[in-house]
């Protein structure tokens, strides 16, 4: 091959590797770009919604100086990440909330997706307090912030990953298992009047020539 011709294909193998693409996608899509955290996921932990606002213990609290609308009053108190991964577990909360104001069950306080700043020094303080939170220490966050209920949870993964083998055509898999579990704690009496847990588990095969 004359060096010509070497040239034009390697200028035309620069060219192929430099280009990029771009296009909008229905945020509804399911995600398998990777096996990490993603939308697909926040927005399937978002239906948690749906449970909590279908709750008996949830439909009203009756307390002095309630007045008329015995609804809960509730504030987040968040989400604790205890995977491997770094996670905005306050999206989770985000994705439950239209559903939560919208139905007009219950009140929603601003909390710690809102990120007002006097309610993030609360929540810090609530978390590095408390640790892996107990409801005692939950209903006393929330009672700090006039809420009737705390609604708090924590976020946890369990990752394994295979070894290549000849068995599997050189390639490798990996799995993950997400489970979130959220809560309802009333403030004056630390009963939980709410709880619920939800799983994902993903799958993801990396060929011989794959990365990862």
């Amino acid at each position: 091959m004359k060096w010509t011709q070497l040239a034009a294909a390697a200028a035309l193998l620069g060219a192929l590797t430099s280009c990029s693409s771009l296009r909008y996608t229905d945020p509804d899509q399911v995600e398998t770009v990777n096996i990490q955290f993603g939308s697909t996921d926040i927005q399937s932990f978002g239906q948690l919604a749906g449970s909590l606002l279908s709750s008996p213990n949830l439909k009203y609290v009756n307390v002095e100086d309630k007045g008329e609308d015995k609804r809960p009053v509730a504030v987040f108190g968040g989400i604790a990440n205890e995977t491997r991964e770094h996670i905005n577990t306050n999206q989770i909360f985000r994705e439950m909330k239209p559903d939560i104001v919208n139905s007009g069950e219950m009140r929603l306080l601003a909390g710690a997706e809102d990120n007002g700043q006097s309610i993030l020094d609360e929540r810090v303080r609530f978390e590095s307090e408390s640790g892996r939170v107990a409801p005692g220490q939950a209903a006393a966050f929330g009672r700090q912030l006039g809420a009737d209920v705390v609604i708090y949870g924590a976020l946890s993964d369990i990752y394994k990953e295979g070894s290549r083998s000849i068995e599997n055509v050189f390639s490798k898999r990996k799995d993950v298992y997400y489970q979130l579990n959220l809560s309802a704690v009333n403030v004056d009496t630390a009963e939980v009047l709410w709880t619920e847990t939800a799983e994902i588990n993903k799958q993801q095969t990396v060929s011989l020539f794959g990365r990862g």
